[in-house]
């Protein structure tokens, strides 16, 4: 039988540091670091703002041609919920610092022998009325 305890302090805990980490490299444009959350694999996606990615490699090259996220991105609302002690999502919010547009932003996170990775991400913005 799979233990499928929801939210255990320690794996939560173990997410939450995987995602500020990830957080931290989006931020400084660091794309090793960004490159080494998602799980190398062809069935890795990322569904962005304006691309729809199928693959870490897609993921990888578009990393690489995009602008990077602005210094003045916040986060709000972010909750992570852990099941069992082998997957997870997080949701979270987030501003750019520039406009009034909301972001959101969802990712499934799964644990690998070398550490938790993305094998699943959406990130949307909720434009506001011009």
């Amino acid at each position: 039988m799979t233990d499928m305890t929801i939210n255990a302090p320690d794996i939560v805990a173990a997410v939450t540091d995987a995602f500020e980490t990830y957080e931290k490299a989006l931020l400084d444009n660091d794309l090793d670091v960004l490159d080494s959350y998602f799980w190398t694999s062809e069935f890795t996606i990322r569904f962005g703002v304006a691309e729809n990615l199928y693959g870490a490699e897609a993921i990888q090259a578009y990393r690489r041609l995009c602008q990077p996220v602005g210094p003045g991105r916040t986060l709000h609302g972010t909750l992570v919920t852990t099941f069992g002690d082998s997957f997870a999502t997080v949701s979270t919010q987030f501003s750019d610092g520039q406009t009034d547009d909301q972001g959101r932003q969802m990712q499934t996170w799964a644990r690998f022998p070398d550490g938790w990775k993305v094998v699943a991400a959406h990130v949307s913005v909720m434009r506001t009325a011009s």
